[in-house]
């Protein structure tokens, strides 16, 4: 049985696995090794990362997923008097199904939000409020890089907020499950994302830029590291063949494929977006920053746009979409989606 070829714009984890990583898997599968990341090789490769992160003495532990590593830090950085500060739209709020309550026993705090982004206002008056032992303790700001609206943080606004947090004793944690999107679209790499943040955790994506599984934390902050080495355990986000986990970063870090890959779904989103800015009846609602192109068009074309290709609705209320590219998006798939999405909407 063979899967049915299709094209879409639904998520960039809809996307294939990059043949290299494929090829590093493989070339991981030979003889024996140590399991649950004890083996030499995925040492190698954890070191290799937090180098690439900036940090060489920095702690890296691979998971399966973008939730688990979300949780796994909200579980290392608070105790249980104690909050992490998010965006409205963080996928620790809307999208892990209260794992961050029922898995971390973590309180949510939810600052004020913009295109995505913590405001620092917003940010501020949680921060700066009175604390006694009726009020829940902020602990861990947690920012997302780039946002699940598509937007970026700039430099200067990360390393603002970091130094609020750290300020009044905040942890940092950066949800990058694109932070290699945001990195090729500041043209930084990803040590100065990273320091720009003055980050204490990242959960750095994997899977979202060519990766089959895989996503990792990256703990910057050494008093964290001892807890880590249990509660990945406990969190069941530790992996007995560790090796062909860190075998796909392997591959990521490589000719700085981690780079190629996001540059180039963020090269689809841009071609995309011109493509479509000028049709009558689509209404692009923000410039893409990264690799995701959102608009605003009309139900029935989206209805029959629905038909052939795979993307999500956002908004139901305003009719805002999501379309997303990927490290496999080509420009053949641009096209070709520019001209049903123009045939869609005339339709309608």
């Amino acid at each position: 049985m063979t899967a049915t070829p299709r094209r879409g714009f639904a998520s960039d984890n809809a996307a294939t696995v990059h043949p290299r990583v494929l090829e590093a898997i493989a070339a991981a599968n030979v003889g024996h090794a140590f399991g649950y990341g004890h083996d030499p090789y995925t040492q190698e490769v954890e070191r290799r990362l937090a180098t690439a992160l900036g940090d060489p003495e920095a702690s890296v532990f691979f998971v399966f997923n973008g939730s688990g590593a979300n949780v796994l830090s909200l579980r290392a950085a608070l105790h249980p008097w104690e909050a992490a500060i998010v965006s409205a739209t963080a996928h620790l709020h809307t999208d892990e199904v209260g794992a961050p309550e029922a898995v971390a026993g973590a309180k949510l705090l939810i600052a004020e939000t913009v295109e995505g982004r913590v405001t620092l206002d917003g940010l501020r008056r949680l921060v700066e409020r009175p604390n006694d032992e009726h009020a829940v303790k902020p602990a861990l700001l947690s920012l997302t890089q780039a946002t699940e609206w598509g937007t970026l943080y700039s430099l200067p606004e990360l390393h603002a907020l970091a130094e609020l947090a750290h300020a009044h004793r905040l942890r940092v944690h950066v949800d990058g499950a694109r932070f290699a999107n945001a990195a090729a679209a500041l043209g930084v790499s990803l040590a100065e994302l990273a320091a720009a943040a003055r980050v204490d955790l990242l959960s750095f994506g994997g899977t979202k830029n060519g990766l089959m599984v895989g996503e990792a934390v990256v703990v910057f902050d050494r008093a964290l590291v001892p807890g880590l080495l249990h509660l990945r355990k406990q969190t069941l986000q530790l992996a007995s063949k560790m090796r062909y986990l860190a075998a796909q970063f392997d591959a990521l870090l490589t000719d700085d494929l981690w780079l190629r890959n996001a540059a180039h779904a963020n090269a689809m989103a841009r071609r995309l977006h011109d493509a479509v800015a000028g049709i009558d009846g689509v209404r692009v609602t923000r410039p893409p920053a990264a690799n995701a192109v959102f608009a605003v068009l009309d139900r029935t074309a989206r209805e029959r746009l629905q038909r052939e290709f795979d993307f999500y609705e956002w908004d139901d209320v305003s009719g805002e979409v999501r379309w997303m590219c990927s490290w496999d998006t080509t420009e053949g798939d641009i096209d070709a989606f520019a001209a049903a999405i123009r045939a869609a909407v005339a339709a309608a």
